[in-house]
Order: structure tokens, then C-alpha cells, then sequence
């Protein structure tokens, strides 16, 4: 695992590939049908359908900024919840409550989805860049797992062995309220921090063509 901004937010990645690590299916369903992936690349009138992001205007701005034209990514799952159970290792916030969320991203160009290295290379990069924002109580940590493609968004079809990433953050803070506001702060920079990685990618690009 490579740790960065120890000074300022903390922001981690790690990389989970392992036959008993967790892994992705793009499309994906419940067994019962009640929540199933929402192309919001394509269709970002689906995100109507995202119940977590109803209630929740930072989660709904982040996956219309993910979603856009202007990302490089994509998304496929989110989560968000609110815990007072802390673990050793987050001592160091001296926070009560704790707000977390993640999100599922892949790259929306076909062949960035099967590179090891590019997923790599992204994650260090977004890694570093959130080494220089202002310190807050939040945390941030990339995972790059395994990720079946069904091809043409078909659940019968063969799917395709690729890769995601897996984006956790936390806020924290004495009351429910502060760490959620801590969360929403940190959620923005992130987002930021994606787009202005987005913008060197496509440039790069740009340039090798």
C-alpha cells in the first residue's frame, strides 16, 4: 500500500486482486432485481433513480462531475453511511462520528479498462494530488480490484476480466452534523481532484496522437 498526505487529508491506495478479494460486474444486479446498475455516463436522467443521492446533494454533484464529459471515469455502485464505531487506527481524528461512502469507478474508454498499469498510474497520481489540499478530518483511500465487463451491457453475456477501482472517504467529526460536513468538503476536493486528472490525461493524450 502507498500512503500519501499524512500532513493534509490522508489519501491511500491499495491494490486488491486476489482469488478471495472483492470484485465488480459492470452491468450488475441484485438477485431480486430491486437495484441494478444505472448507466449515468449515458443516461444521466437515471440518476432520478439513485436512492442514496435523494437526500444527499454533495453524493448527486459528484456523480454528475464523474459521469460528465469532462471525466475519464465512470461509475457504477454507491453507498453512503453514518457509524459511531471507530477503529483503532482513526484515533488520531479524535472524532465521535464518522461519515463514509464509496463509489465504484471505471474508466469510461474501452482499453484503460484492462490495463493494470493505467489504473496504477491513476491511482498514484490521484493519490498525490490530494496530498496538497488544506488539511481536514477525512480520509480517502482507492482500491483497484478486479471488474467483469458483460459486453453491450448484457447480464447473460461472457463477461471480460478487467479492472475498478473502488473509492472510499470518510469524515469525521464530534456530532453526526460535522462529520458529514467534513465528508461533503472532502468529497468536493476529490472530485476536483479526479477532473484536473481527467484534463492531464486527456491532454497527454492529445499530444501523443
Amino acid at each position: 500500500m502507498a500512503r500519501e498526505g499524512w500532513g493534509a487529508m490522508q489519501a491511500d491506495y491499495s491494490i486488491e486482486l486476489g482469488e478471495q478479494d472483492e470484485c465488480l460486474e459492470v452491468p450488475w444486479a441484485h438477485p431480486d432485481g430491486a437495484l441494478r446498475y444505472l448507466d449515468l455516463k449515458r443516461r444521466p436522467e437515471l440518476l432520478l433513480n439513485v436512492e442514496e443521492a435523494h437526500h444527499n446533494q454533495e453524493l448527486g454533484e459528484f456523480l454528475v462531475a464523474i459521469n460528465s464529459d469532462s471525466s475519464i471515469l465512470e461509475t457504477a455502485k454507491c453507498d453512503t453511511w453514518l457509524s459511531n464505531e471507530l477503529g483503532e487506527e482513526e484515533e488520531i481524528y479524535g472524532a465521535a462520528w464518522k461519515f463514509g461512502s464509496y463509489v465504484d469507478l471505471v474508466f469510461t474508454i474501452e482499453e484503460a479498462r484492462y490495463s493494470l498499469s493505467r489504473h496504477q498510474e491513476t491511482a498514484e497520481r490521484v493519490t498525490t494530488l490530494l496530498k496538497y489540499v488544506p488539511e481536514i478530518s477525512a480520509a480517502a483511500e482507492f482500491i483497484l480490484r478486479r471488474c467483469y465487463f458483460h459486453p453491450g451491457q448484457d447480464l447473460e453475456a461472457d463477461s471480460r476480466p478487467g479492472f475498478c477501482f473502488t473509492f472510499y472517504l470518510f469524515g469525521y467529526g464530534d456530532d453526526e452534523d460535522e462529520a458529514r460536513r467534513r465528508w461533503g468538503i472532502a468529497l468536493k476536493v476529490v472530485q476536483n481532484a479526479l477532473l484536473q486528472l481527467s484534463a492531464e490525461q486527456r491532454r497527454a493524450s492529445g499530444m501523443a496522437r
